[in-house]
């Protein structure tokens, strides 16, 4: 388990498996969606427990339960969302041919609370594991953070390849808020940092001096190297849904307004 290559796996089976276990819970739950998200929160609550018990463990274990206990907390926090139980204030569709200014606190207000929940966890996340000898479990979930704020900027922004199918039916109104368009001034922005941070996580895994680091520094290279894969998917017309299209059951169709291309994402 201190190999690097077994740590990447691992990140990639999980990063699957989250993902698909989210989809199939919010598609079996329905309408009873945010009693579901209620009744998840022991899920929160061991990831929340698994982060604080390995700040201070400096071992190989401590790094894989680090990186697992930041997907709990993610996990939950997307479920949550999801199902409808945090979302935002603005359920209505997005209007045609609106004000710049007024599409974006629209779409704002489809997801503020979701966001200030994600921002409320990364900003407790680091000041409780700032100077932590273990700091995989906040690393990984300020990547996650960073990656998801950039992902919905580009779907705002435009992004050639949008999939829906994923979306439960109470959150239908949200595709009206996307864009398609060849390409976004912030697409290259996004991918140059994704690609930067995946570089400096390898360059430390490689001068690691523990396997411990070798492992941490290991996953979360694979982590931000899914989320830059993941916007390249924005661009490259890859059929990547079938990843968890395949586990799930048939989807209701969703009105999609202005969107119809492919898209989809994990975490």
């Amino acid at each position: 388990m201190a190999s690097p290559w077994i740590a990447a796996l691992v990140a990639l089976f999980l990063w699957w498996f989250s993902t698909g276990a989210i989809l199939i819970v919010v598609r079996r739950a329905g309408r009873s969606g945010q009693r579901t998200a209620l009744a998840a929160l022991p899920l929160l609550g061991l990831g929340l427990w698994g982060y604080l018990a390995t700040l201070g463990e400096g071992s190989v274990a401590a790094a894989y339960l680090a990186f697992l206990s930041a997907l709990a907390i993610w996990g939950w926090i997307e479920l949550a969302f999801l199902t409808g139980l945090v979302t935002g204030p603005n359920l209505h569709p997005c209007p045609e041919k609106l004000p710049e200014w007024e599409r974006f606190i629209r779409a704002w207000g489809t997801i503020a609370y979701h966001e200030m929940l994600l921002l409320f966890m990364t900003v407790a996340l680091l000041l409780t594991g700032w100077d932590a000898l273990n700091p995989v479990g906040h690393l990984t979930f300020v990547v996650l953070f960073a990656a998801r704020i950039s992902a919905k900027l580009n779907l705002y922004f435009g992004v050639p390849r949008i999939n829906v199918e994923f979306i439960p039916e109470h959150l239908a109104h949200l595709p009206s808020h996307f864009r398609i368009a060849r390409l976004n001034w912030l697409f290259p922005v996004s991918i140059t940092g994704l690609s930067f941070a995946t570089a400096c996580w390898l360059e430390r895994m490689a001068e690691a001096q523990s396997a411990a680091d070798t492992v941490g520094f290991a996953l979360l290279s694979a982590i931000t190297a899914l989320a830059l894969i993941e916007h390249w998917l924005m661009v490259v017309p890859l059929p990547d849904a079938k990843l968890w299209r395949w586990m799930l059951p048939a989807p209701k169709p969703i009105q999609t307004g202005k969107t119809g291309r492919e898209m989809t994402h994990g975490l």
